[in-house]
């Protein structure tokens, strides 16, 4: 029984015995949560590798890794020695001061994604910031140009990022929002129409592979033509690499799969590794759009989130995580095309993003006898599984994976 006293709720004792600690933490997350998210599937207590843990005891298989975020896994003692160091030393000075972590990964940046010398790196706390930021360098570069994004594209849900977003069912609730953005299929016909209309085209933005989507790469073809469009009109070509990058596709980013070099690329998740950190690096005359006092972020580049981010990516680097990547991502394929189950129909992605395509509406199913099973992985779409496993993953974790994704592939159907 339940009695209201202004904000107060008190519950019975008796009744929170007819529940489960589960439905219990359900019933607690109701009453303080906003409700934009759905109730907690789990409540986990932590973590060790590839593996987590509910409150429960049960443990269970990570291979969606928060989204692409934990590159490293669960309490990896780079990911633990870095917070811990830093945070005895100092962990925020707000963006009057410099610290030497946030130069240096800036630096490391700088490397990795080939921007050199000419590139800049603007630090945010999120992959939806770095996409506001990408939007307001376009607007600084062409005012009065088009922002032409993709159909089932998405690049976040803050105002701006959301308006280039493919997804209409996200945006309609919000509407009206910027003006001056077109979405278009990812086909090079419909890329050349945009850049044939009156209105100039100040940028293209684009994932590599769509993730929310349902984990779809983009075609070689298309990309270049983003590339060779982009540059003959004198438009920015943004990617955006927040679920991508930091070596999840086999490679560092993946534009560089298909051997073209962007104006601007935005990262997050991965890079920072479970710690709140996004980015956006410029490239040659894009660095210099901004001018002093245009953009900012209190907390964007603080010596706690760029330490931890510089020891994720070096970790990645000693560790070789990228060729593993690469590698563990084919076996992952070949295991999953290898159940021969009639409800799968392609594995679509690259490296350690995959999405596995079923001939029927059950991805949500599917998940979901996983998750009873132990295998935590996500539904897309209806018709897609994301796979996205630490960058860690290995031989081991790749077997019970397959025990376990075979199990929910046969319950499901």
């Amino acid at each position: 029984m339940t009695e209201n006293a202004g904000q107060t709720s008190i519950t019975n004792d008796a009744d929170a015995a007819e529940t489960t600690p589960l439905e219990q933490t359900r019933r607690r997350y109701t009453d303080v949560m906003m409700g934009s998210a759905p109730p907690p599937l789990r409540k986990l207590v932590r973590g060790e590798g590839c593996h987590v843990w509910d409150a429960d005891g049960n443990r269970y298989l990570d291979f969606l890794s928060g989204i692409a975020v934990n590159a490293l896994g669960h309490a990896h003692p780079v990911l633990v020695e870095a917070i811990s160091k830093q945070a005895a030393a100092v962990a925020h000075i707000s963006n009057y001061f410099a610290s030497e972590p946030q130069l240096a990964l800036a630096e490391r940046l700088q490397r990795l994604t080939g921007a050199g010398a000419q590139g800049r790196v603007y630090f945010g706390n999120s992959g939806a910031e770095a996409n506001e930021a990408a939007i307001k360098l376009a607007r600084r570069h062409r005012p009065e140009g088009t922002l032409v994004a993709l159909h089932n594209g998405f690049h976040g849900r803050t105002v701006g990022a959301l308006s280039i977003t493919g997804k209409p069912m996200l945006r309609e609730p919000f509407e009206p929002l910027l003006p001056g953005v077109e979405h278009i299929e990812p086909t090079v016909m419909a890329l050349e129409s945009a850049f044939d209309a009156k209105q100039p085209v100040s940028a293209v933005f684009l994932e590599p592979i769509q993730g929310e989507a349902g984990v779809v790469p983009l075609s070689d073809e298309f990309v270049q033509a983003a590339r060779r469009l982009t540059t003959e009109h004198g438009a920015l070509l943004i990617v955006d690499e927040i679920q991508t990058g930091a070596g999840r596709t086999g490679d560092w980013f993946a534009y560089q799969h298909h051997g073209i070099v962007p104006d601007v690329v935005t990262l997050a998740k991965g890079i920072g590794g479970g710690v709140p950190i996004g980015a956006m690096v410029t490239f040659g005359e894009a660095s210099e759009l901004f001018k002093v006092g245009q953009h900012g972020s209190t907390f964007g580049g603080n010596p706690l989130a760029t330490a931890v981010g510089d020891a994720v990516l070096a970790e990645i680097e000693r560790a070789g995580l990228v060729e593993n990547a690469r590698r563990r991502g084919e076996q992952l394929r070949e295991a999953v095309l290898g159940i021969q189950h009639p409800m799968v129909s392609e594995v679509r992605g690259r490296g350690l993003l995959l999405g596995v395509a079923l001939a029927a509406p059950h991805a949500t199913a599917v998940a979901n006898r996983a998750l009873e099973l132990g295998l935590i992985v996500n539904a897309a779409n209806d018709t897609s599984v994301r796979l996205a496993p630490p960058l860690i993953v290995g031989d081991a974790e790749l077997e019970e994976f397959t025990r376990l994704f075979t199990r929910a592939l046969e319950a499901a159907a």
